[in-house]
């Protein structure tokens, strides 16, 4: 097998195909099994010769990192973490001992924002660019991206990777590239304006900034559905899309359907989890292109198909700065499921909802936004946003708040009044009590009371004292 793998970027399926790549993406698991331990082999191999920190990661493992016999001993090299990188950077600034090509062949530069502790830098060379946008080109093929689409790329171009990345797989499929952004004041109205005016058929940004756009499009005077062109939307950076009232909400205002996608930027291509347009949630796991695990998060053993857990991610062709068994975090149940599409991967079965830092225990419960979110979309009274107040006393335990806005249509022709409105709060803590299993507080606010994001939402208000 050749490794690092060469493409050719003059390859273009027709547009009727289901597959970019018929035979790595409907192969059987056992055979993929060969193909990704053979990628595996050379990627720890090639980090473990070129990289001073994992040549020290692995210094005593029990494994041969440059002989890897088979899956079961890559799952005995250690688990790397944020953590880990954000020290080793912080040793052997910016990169760490991570690089492992001469500094020259970095071509670009990304990182996270920090906004949980020092930002984490990753650099990439041109020829992982260029593998990037390859793979994104097949994933999003898969998603239903075609030559003839304009894709309209509404998300912040920044360090942030999610943009560009969608940028370089649809250059690379052929499509006509629509690089919007956002953030700006006033972009989301701007926004609003060029979708009447080019008409892009595909959206790529935040499920929050879709409803957003949405919200702005009406206040203007405009029907998302009838006066926009989607017939596709991709999303990242946050559970809405597989959140079954998301995807509804978004589906029906849009008159489109939509594909949840996404793993971490660190990983790119962050897209090798994947949706698909028959998938009613979920994403696809790309093993060949990105290798996943799902680890129990006490223990950090792996876990057998439709078991809930962390998921862990592999590089399986990066030279320039590759993680290998990165720790995402987040929390997903995977299986196998026989999709329509064809493909014979595994598959985040509700996507990714929730973080083992974000999950929150109410008298024993374990709660996820993404589950709140999804009952409260569901009620006709809900007026689009909503936020999730923690407190605790001390030596108590935790106090959940949910603090929903209601529909402006729920009280037209006066001012709102929570007090006026105490069987809708009723009606929302009670179907709430039925979805997570516990009872929670309710707030109910005027419709537009919480601030809109053009980015991800930050829903969480953590107010605890320790105890």
């Amino acid at each position: 097998m050749e490794w690092p793998p060469k493409y050719h970027t003059d390859y273009h399926p027709s547009p009727e195909q289901e597959y970019w790549s018929r035979e790595l993406e409907t192969m059987s698991p056992a055979d993929r099994d060969k193909t990704i331990l053979a990628k595996l082999q050379a990627q720890v191999r090639y980090a473990y010769q070129n990289s001073g920190f994992y040549q020290e990661f692995y210094k005593d493992v029990k494994v041969d990192p440059t002989n890897l016999a088979n899956l079961e001993e890559f799952a005995q090299l250690p688990i790397l973490t944020k953590e880990d990188i954000r020290h080793e950077q912080e040793q052997h600034p910016p990169y760490g001992r991570f690089i492992c090509v001469p500094i020259q062949e970095i071509f670009r530069v990304h990182g996270t924002s920090g906004t949980t502790g020092r930002p984490t830098v990753f650099g990439i060379g041109k020829d992982d660019w260029d593998r990037i946008g390859e793979a994104h080109a097949r994933i999003l093929w898969g998603a239903g991206l075609r030559p003839d689409d304009t894709v309209m790329v509404a998300a912040v171009f920044s360090l942030y990777v999610g943009s560009w990345g969608a940028l370089v797989g649809a250059e690379r499929l052929g499509a006509t590239c629509f690089p919007f952004g956002s953030g700006a004041p006033g972009q989301t109205e701007r926004a609003v304006e060029w979708c009447t005016m080019v008409k892009p058929t595909a959206l790529y940004a935040t499920p929050s900034y879709a409803l957003y756009l949405a919200e702005t499009a009406r206040q203007m005077g405009f029907n998302p559905k009838e006066d926009f062109g989607f017939r596709f939307m991709f999303f990242s950076g946050e559970p809405g899309a597989s959140v079954p009232a998301t995807k509804r909400l978004i589906e029906d205002t849009f008159g489109c359907y939509i594909v949840d996608q996404g793993s971490m930027a660190e990983m790119t291509p962050w897209m090798s989890n994947s949706g698909c347009k028959y998938l009613d949630s979920g994403m696809h796991l790309w093993q060949d292109i990105v290798y996943t695990e799902m680890v129990d998060p006490r223990t950090r053993l792996n876990l057998s198909l439709g078991e809930e857990g962390v998921p862990v991610y592999s590089h399986t062709e990066r030279t320039s700065q590759p993680m290998i068994r990165y720790w995402s975090g987040d929390i997903a149940r995977w299986d196998m499921v026989d999709c329509p599409c064809g493909r014979s991967y595994p598959t985040l079965i509700k996507g990714i909802y929730g973080r083992v830092d974000d999950m929150i225990i109410v008298r024993g419960q374990n709660v996820f936004p993404s589950r709140i979110e999804d009952v409260l979309r569901g009620l006709h009274e809900f007026g689009g946003e909503f936020r999730l107040v923690l407190e605790r006393e001390p030596g108590h335990m935790d106090n959940l708040t949910v603090q929903a806005e209601v529909s402006a249509q729920e009280y037209a022709t006066r001012e709102f009044n929570p007090a006026e409105f105490e069987q809708i709060r009723e009606r929302f803590t009670t179907e709430l009590r039925r979805a997570i299993g516990v009872s929670v507080g309710v707030q109910l606010k005027a419709e537009g009371a919480f601030e809109r994001t053009q980015f991800k939402a930050r829903r969480i208000i953590d107010l605890r004292t320790p105890s």
